[in-house]
């Protein structure tokens, strides 16, 4: 337990919980040095387990069976795959209950421990007993995103049927880069791309764009065909010229644009971060003198990133806007809507995005809002034929230009990599099942959920909203504990304190294991509380419950 002037910086107690949620008290900093205790079945070396006939006897048929027999005998093939079907359908289901643990947390080098032979990679093969073996011990330790107290990142939940998709592109195991072998994913991709477009207010045969490693890659893409509009003989002949070349994008916006900077050759010196208003959304006006400040110093102002959904507040930039500015001295327009372009999905919310169809190119992350299992990103472009110009290399060992079909539907010269991964077709499947109004309806629900939770936060004491008023599905507050924080603290002491109360909350409850939370600092702000709203398993009481707990938990550790 805490008190007041232990999380000032004398050693305190850190309280574990054990699997009986018996409560032990380790001096600090001990915590690492010791294996959490667990009962006699948990301790159990896995050697043991094994020979437990109740448990493992459905798999005795597969001891002495090896790799080599799935690839020589159908029978232990479908057997093989049919238990693993099992295992995976016991864990979708298991972690989709609220008494489920959402985490069974050991420190790294506990948990290294707890597995022992499991990790080791060798000579011999291990048979394909130990192998489903291997698979359910794995299970046990992985944190069950699609729980519905598993709150720590923009992308939660589950989809069942965009799972049910990607076990079946797993099985297909094809490639993207020409149409001979992606064949209906590439029809597929194209299909997506195109109404991804529809909703940004492109017309149906206008604009390109392709299917991406995450948020980040997308990104890297923009900055790529943005470089090439206004430098095409880049691609030739390097970054030689030392022409300063400038990117703007607000403070609040996610690191990967500077990433894009860095591995483009524009330099991190060269990201211009503008100023953001209390809200969170970029000031456009500052966005206008960076410009100006630019072209005075010889510069080139090369992109301008609009934000639509930041990571942290999710916060909307004033597209509309910040396109009049960026039509005036005729820059590339780039929105990041990575998190919260999911909203032209909703004709409720879609207005927070006004202005977008202005854009020269887009980031947007199914994988996120709208659920998709990882990773599913798409990067799109306004003007057809710019991936092209960019990245062709004409490679004649997969591109060739004489193939017995159109190949325009080869789409691998016009992505970074060579080999790609089939992103779309858990995508299209779920637009399939869900339709247009299916996903508005998610969408919606979303939105008014996070209203909720931003409603609760304002009405219960001890509870501080960071924003007057939120824009995206993401509310962050501070709690701050009657019994620790009070009207006699100076600002510095209140803002010390409250710094670690979000951390000493989320590690009790994350060693306890019942729910995970994200928490941050922002600029000056100490760290507060953000919980993304995207599974598609809250509810209203769901939330209600994690408010409950944070006071719970908080009674537990700080003391009066």
């Amino acid at each position: 337990m805490y008190k007041m002037e232990q999380l000032q910086g004398s050693k305190g107690y850190k309280k574990q919980y054990n699997s009986s949620n018996k409560i032990l008290e380790l001096e600090s900093g001990s915590l690492e040095k010791h294996v959490s205790h667990k009962s006699k079945e948990e301790t159990e070396s896995r050697e043991t387990r094994k020979f437990r006939p109740k448990k493992q006897q459905q798999w005795d048929r597969f001891e002495g069976l090896f790799y080599k027999d799935l690839q020589t005998d159908s029978k232990v093939q479908k057997d093989f795959l049919t238990e693993m079907a099992k295992i995976l359908n016991t864990y979708l289901t298991d972690q989709c209950k609220t008494k489920t643990k959402v985490v069974d947390f050991h420190h790294p080098h506990q948990l290294e421990e707890l597995l022992g032979d499991t990790l080791c990679v060798d000579g011999p093969p291990r048979d394909l007993h130990q192998v489903l073996s291997d698979c359910k011990e794995t299970l046990k330790y992985c944190v069950k995103t699609g729980h519905p107290h598993f709150l720590n990142q923009l992308s939660t939940g589950l989809d069942v049927v965009g799972v049910a998709g990607e076990w079946l592109t797993a099985a297909v195991n094809t490639n993207m880069f020409t149409f001979e072998v992606g064949s209906v994913f590439v029809l597929m991709e194209n299909t997506v791309l195109r109404k991804m477009r529809s909703f940004i207010g492109w017309g149906e045969q206008e604009g390109d764009g392709i299917f991406t490693p995450g948020g980040t890659m997308s990104n890297i893409y923009a900055l790529l065909l943005a470089r090439h509009r206004k430098f095409p003989k880049i691609k030739e002949e390097g970054m030689y010229s030392g022409q300063k070349l400038v990117v703007y994008t607000s403070s609040q916006s996610h690191f990967s644009i500077k990433k894009a900077a860095i591995m483009l050759g524009i330099g991190l010196n060269n990201v211009c971060s503008i100023p953001c208003d209390e809200r969170g959304r970029m000031k456009v006006d500052e966005l206008e003198k960076a410009i100006e400040e630019t072209l005075a110093d010889g510069g080139v102002p090369l992109m301008v990133s609009a934000t639509c959904g930041t990571t942290v507040l999710a916060a909307y930039d004033p597209v509309d806007r910040m396109a009049d500015i960026c039509q005036k001295y005729k820059i590339w327009l780039h929105v990041d809507g990575a998190w919260g372009g999911s909203a032209l999905l909703s004709k409720k919310y879609k207005h927070l995005l006004k202005g977008v169809q202005r854009c020269d190119s887009m980031t947007w992350n199914p994988h996120k809002m709208m659920g998709a299992p990882l990773q599913c990103s798409a990067i799109l472009i306004r003007k057809s034929g710019e991936l092209l110009a960019a990245n062709a290399l004409c490679a004649d060992y997969l591109y060739q230009t004489d193939k017995f079909y159109d190949v325009s539907y080869d789409t691998g010269d016009r992505s970074i990599q060579c080999g790609r991964h089939n992103d779309v077709f858990k995508l299209w499947l779920m637009w399939r099942s869900k339709g247009d109004n299916g996903f508005e309806d998610s969408i919606n629900k979303i939105f008014h959920l996070s209203r909720y939770l931003e409603q609760r936060v304002k009405e219960r004491k001890h509870f501080t909203s960071v924003l007057s008023e939120i824009e995206g599905p993401s509310v962050s507050f501070w709690y701050e504990p009657p019994q620790l924080i009070n009207s006699n603290l100076s600002s510095r002491e209140r803002k010390n304190l409250l710094s670690k109360v979000a951390p000493k909350i989320k590690e009790s409850m994350t060693l306890k294991g019942n729910m995970m939370l994200a928490y941050q600092p922002l600029g000056d702000l100490p760290n507060f509380f953000r919980i993304a709203i995207s599974n598609p398993k809250l509810t209203e009481s769901t939330l209600d419950f994690v408010l409950d707990e944070i006071e719970r938990i908080s009674s537990d550790i700080f003391l009066e």
